[in-house]
């Protein structure tokens, strides 16, 4: 395991503390190794989900329409759809 050293202001150790303590870490450095993996994990599942978009947007080929019709449309649906 490495060490990471850094500085953060009182009042803001203060709390998180207290909410490690509160949420049942055993230290603040388990809080933060959680909330680290937590926001890792968070940022790879946006990231396979834009790929897929994008996969989803290639596969579906290129519209013949120009792209203020098909703003147009996306318009109107959304006006349809909100009654």
């Amino acid at each position: 395991m490495t060490d990471l050293s850094f500085s953060i202001p009182s009042p803001l150790h203060s709390r998180i503390e207290h909410r490690a303590t509160q949420a049942g870490y055993a230290d603040v450095g388990d809080y933060v190794r959680d909330l680290i993996e937590r926001d890792l994990e968070s940022a790879a599942d946006k990231t396979a989900r834009l790929r897929g978009m994008i996969e989803e947007g290639v596969a579906s080929g290129i519209s013949s329409e120009t792209p203020e019709t098909i703003i147009e449309t996306i318009i109107s649906r959304r006006k349809s759809a909100r009654g």
